[in-house]
């Protein structure tokens, strides 16, 4: 994110776009990720939720310093995890599948929002966002000089789909990892939680050397065109 500042390719319009972005993901969206956690679980049967102080929008409660940073600077990052109590699901491993999966649906649904603002506004007024819309495969695409508004409708609908893609990634202790344990025996999964620190470097260096680039970009790729197409059709008749 931030960091491409150094490479003098971006505008002022993109920075300060970037920025808003990043602050509505890291004290809107990021709260609604771990609320939707929490909430899942807190339906599921775990009764120690609300005591945690996590049943809440409160960005206080599950912002991480660190994350946020790391957000801004590279991209992606995280928030302070919910601590699930799977032994009051009648399935535990079910039930922390569904409630991991939970997190990265509340960040397509954020995307979501993100493609409805951006297509409403393009039809009300599409010269505030470039100077030539045009309709292809079921999607809005922009033509000419974007505005501050489209960059950072942009940036904030890529990085809710960037970080649904990331914590889907199968590795401890990301929300992913939670719905391959429910294919695993007892024991493999005792295994990943013990050593998932580890897990957690491997992960950091994976993703520092771009070994899981093309496969998120993929996947990125495909789940951006069908929110996109599933955005868009509220406004089909109006184009």
């Amino acid at each position: 994110m931030l960091l491409t500042l150094f490479s003098g390719h971006v505008s002022m319009q993109q920075v300060i776009a970037q920025i808003l972005a990043v602050l509505v993901v890291v004290f809107l969206v990021l709260p609604f990720h771990e609320w939707a956690h929490a909430f899942t679980a807190s339906c599921l049967g775990d009764k120690g939720i609300k005591a945690r102080g996590r049943l809440s929008l409160n960005p206080l409660s599950h912002v991480d310093p660190v994350g946020a940073l790391m957000l801004l600077l590279v991209g992606f990052g995280w928030a302070k995890p919910v601590p699930v109590d799977a032994r009051y699901f009648k399935h535990p491993k079910l039930g922390m599948a569904i409630t991991a999966v939970m997190g990265p649906v509340a960040n397509l649904v954020a995307a979501l929002v993100g493609l409805l603002a951006l297509n409403l506004v393009a039809v009300l007024n599409p010269h505030l966002l470039a100077t030539e819309i045009i309709l292809r495969e079921g999607s809005l695409y922009y033509y000419g000089d974007p505005s501050v508004l489209l960059y950072f409708l942009s940036f904030y609908i890529n990085v809710n789909i960037s970080l649904a893609v990331f914590n889907l990634i199968p590795i401890p202790p990301l929300d992913g990892s939670k719905v391959l344990f429910l294919f695993l025996p007892d024991k493999a999964v005792a295994f990943f939680y013990r050593y998932q620190q580890i897990f957690f470097v491997i992960l950091f260096v994976l993703m520092w050397r771009g070994a899981l680039s093309g496969v998120m970009s993929y996947c990125t790729g495909w789940i951006s065109e069908g929110l996109r197409w599933l955005a868009f059709l509220p406004f089909r008749p109006f184009v």
